[in-house]
């Protein structure tokens, strides 16, 4: 059942990504998606996959790969990419029907290299995947690249003061006073789910959105159209938190995406400075309402150390690469081989860092 949840809600969301022209030749994201069928004619696997021209909104950098081919007289450019488009979250990269032959998830691993070839392309990508996933693109001759989000645990917390009570004191006063801080500002903050996100929120958040975006990075992926498709058809899995001034306007907000087991954090913006406003939807909302509904677990997005102050402590992402030029792939190879104890010592160094109590600590 929970696989089933999951694949249906990632399609439905990949569908508005396309429907809504967020994912498109505009956007450098061509969709070029590989599907298996039986013989029979039934779907029975499936990569969401896009060609592309820049290596903008995946979350696994290949930049400096990119540029190191192009100085050595080579073309990066187009590569094949799978994944979720702007979206940071690990999950299933090769899905297979559950009554697919068994043999599926390692064909389309295989098909992935061979279709590099094929079109003669650099390089293919499978970011953010899941273990069987990755232990079939390994098998196929990808690469394995390591890096680390920060996640947070429900270790059945039944309210937000029972998580507090298992860390640190000054940690715990920190955030208290965070939290003070921004129910003195007089905002209203609301929890909205499906239903009850109405087009005005809808319209306030995209303009958070944009608002972010130009003081980031400069180009809106996603267009109005796309938070309304996912309106219709995520509805009972969307949850916006939505911050409103005295007049009730909206002025920030937070958007999620909820999965079986799992609230995922996707985007946020304002149009307001409050101080730790942000730490307030994005983290502490989410924490509020995943204990609320008993959900094991919170995942915040791609980077950001803050974040471990706040209880979400590093987990460990796996991605794959194919590299077609031998030269180049025994270089990328030997790079990620010293990365990846790299990335595992910087994990190790950064829980020390954690809010939560040490042994010991009353």
């Amino acid at each position: 059942m929970r696989a089933r949840l999951i694949l249906l809600s990632a399609t439905r969301f990949l569908a508005a990504l396309e429907e809504s022209g967020s994912v498109s030749l505009r956007t450098g994201w061509v969709p070029r998606h590989l599907v298996a069928e039986s013989s029979d004619g039934r779907i029975v696997g499936l990569v969401p996959l896009y060609l592309k021209g820049h290596s903008w909104g995946e979350y696994v950098f290949d930049q400096g790969w990119a540029d190191a081919f192009q100085r050595a007289g080579g073309s990066y450019y187009p590569k094949l990419q799978g994944g979720v488009p702007f979206t940071p979250v690990p999950g299933p990269r090769l899905l297979v029907a559950p009554d697919a032959p068994m043999e599926t998830r390692q064909k389309l691993a295989e098909a992935l290299a061979e279709i590099g070839t094929r079109l003669g392309l650099s390089s293919v990508h499978v970011t953010f995947a899941e273990d069987a996933d990755m232990d079939a693109l390994t098998a196929a001759g990808f690469l394995e690249r390591h890096g680390y989000q920060f996640h947070w645990q429900n270790r059945g917390y039944g309210n937000f003061d029972d998580f507090l009570g298992e860390l640190a004191s000054r940690k715990r006063k920190a955030i208290r006073k965070e939290r003070e801080s921004v129910a003195a500002s007089g905002l209203a903050i609301h929890t909205r789910v499906g239903g009850d996100i109405q087009a005005r929120h809808w319209d306030a958040f995209y303009d958070f959105y944009l608002a972010t975006v130009d003081k980031r990075w400069g180009s809106a992926y996603l267009t109005r159209p796309f938070f309304d498709r996912i309106a219709e058809t995520l509805a009972e899995r969307v949850v916006l938190i939505v911050a409103e001034d005295g007049r009730g306007t909206p002025v920030a907000g937070a958007l999620n995406l909820r999965g079986a087991d799992t609230l995922y954090g996707r985007n946020w913006g304002a149009i307001v400075d409050v101080p730790f406003l942000h730490f307030e939807l994005c983290y502490y909302r989410a924490l509020d309402y995943a204990i609320a509904e008993g959900l094991p677990k919170v995942e915040a997005g791609a980077q950001g150390e803050h974040k471990l102050q706040r209880g979400y402590l590093p987990t460990r992402t796996r991605s794959a690469h194919w590299i077609a030029n031998p030269s180049f792939r025994r270089a990328v190879a030997n790079f990620l081989e010293q990365e990846r104890p790299a990335i595992a010592e910087q994990m190790v160094a950064l829980l020390p860092l954690s809010p939560f109590k040490r042994s010991g600590e009353a």
